[in-house]
């Protein structure tokens, strides 16, 4: 099952998503999915082609306009720089995203839920503590610490991270499990040992910091199916 490009707007620049859902027309939960910093490539086109294989529309977030990929690491970088320096504008973006998702025929607009790979899952959760209607939303191998507080998360979430990701410490997992608890936000914490950065996307090579696993890949496929599944049930149910 293959998607579809899926365009939308904010602050004047043109964006565009990538769109699959399963072709039934039955009504089902929604998930927004955003990419890593290089932008909306293969890996999560890839995803968004299984959710809608498993039962839910889902759409890929372009969060640098006109589909932009990043010709090299440090102008991914620098992308991301300039948004995590302008919040509003990147809740903004996101925003646009989940209007987009939710006006779809296909999408049931009171079950939402975001997902997101490395930057895009911490976007994603940003979008949480901005207090969007999210019913959830599921992180892969992505940074958790943020100035926003965690009060007006409104959904449950899926933390998927490996305990040798030099890039989320034990010590920010720690803190983050402090903060969810403290604000009352349901949460559950997925920890592959000996996985590093990045392990969701067979792309990646090994070094110290990045690497794949297949282990920890299928089975955080299968925890966020299950978060899902919990937060939104697939298909309208009778």
């Amino acid at each position: 099952m293959s998607g579809r490009p899926l365009p939308y707007a904010a602050g004047g620049v043109a964006f565009e998503g990538y769109y699959a859902a399963p072709e039934d027309g039955v009504q089902r939960g929604g998930v927004l999915v955003v990419p890593e910093a290089p932008g909306l490539g293969a890996h999560v086109r890839r995803r968004v082609d299984a959710l809608a294989q498993a039962g839910y529309a889902a759409l890929g977030v372009d969060l640098n306009g006109g589909g932009a990929l990043a010709a090299s690491p440090e102008e991914a970088r620098a992308w991301v720089g300039g948004l995590k320096a302008d919040p509003e504008q990147l809740i903004a973006r996101l925003d646009a995203a989940l209007d987009a998702l939710a006006d779809q025929p296909e999408v049931d607009g009171d079950r939402l839920t975001a997902a997101g790979y490395c930057f895009g899952g911490w976007c994603a959760l940003e979008l949480a503590r901005a207090g969007r209607p999210l019913r959830s939303v599921s992180l892969f191998h992505a940074s958790l610490a943020s100035v926003r507080g965690a009060g007006a998360i409104a959904g449950s979430i899926l933390v998927c991270a490996g305990d040798s990701d030099p890039f989320v410490p034990m010590e920010q997992v720690l803190a983050f499990q402090a903060e969810m608890r403290e604000a009352g936000v349901a949460y559950e914490l997925c920890l592959y040992g000996g996985v590093r950065h990045g392990f969701t996307d067979d792309a990646h090579g090994s070094d110290a910091a990045f690497g794949y696993s297949a282990k920890a890949d299928a089975r955080s496929w299968d925890a966020f199916m299950r978060e899902l599944d919990d937060a939104v049930g697939g298909p309208s149910r009778p």
